[in-house]
């Protein structure tokens, strides 16, 4: 039997398929109608959902408070913070639980990782929350002449 994932503001599912193809049985949680996921799909506040039942946990909470255009358009106070929220109910489940989020975002024990370090050719840097992990060697970012969008 596979182990049950929750991801929770899945979006249109890219990290729900990784977790998948790892041997994950997922589902998702986002707020927003979600035609094209992949998976058995709950339109809920994932604030709100549910968690018994599953094994582990994923959430990718909006990042808009934390981006680094917030600080350019000064606007960072119309966005609530919603990883605080999140991290409490998944340190209450005593379950393994990632929370994924950009540079700025308040993670904790935070791993970086970048697409160049999977040999993809964009240079995209996001931030994992993962305290249950002991984390191995792994390759260093790369951006010599890959695309960046941000940074």
């Amino acid at each position: 039997m596979k182990p049950r994932l929750l991801d929770l503001f899945c979006g249109a599912g890219g990290a729900s398929m990784g977790y998948h193809r790892a041997g994950f049985e997922v589902e998702g949680v986002d707020i927003k109608p979600q035609p094209h996921y992949p998976f058995k799909f709950y339109q809920a506040d994932a604030l709100e959902f549910p968690l018994e039942g599953y094994d582990a946990y994923h959430a990718s909470p909006p990042c808009q408070k934390y981006t680094t255009m917030q600080y350019r358009y000064k606007n960072k106070l119309n966005h609530p913070d919603l990883i605080a929220p999140i991290r409490e109910r998944l340190i209450a489940t005593r379950k393994p639980y990632v929370i994924e989020n950009v540079y700025k975002a308040p993670l904790k024990g935070h791993l970086l990782l970048c697409g160049t370090m999977f040999g993809l050719k964009i240079r995209h840097h996001r931030f994992f929350e993962c305290p249950w992990m002991e984390l191995t060697l792994l390759p260093p970012c790369n951006h010599k002449g890959v695309y960046s969008r941000w940074d």
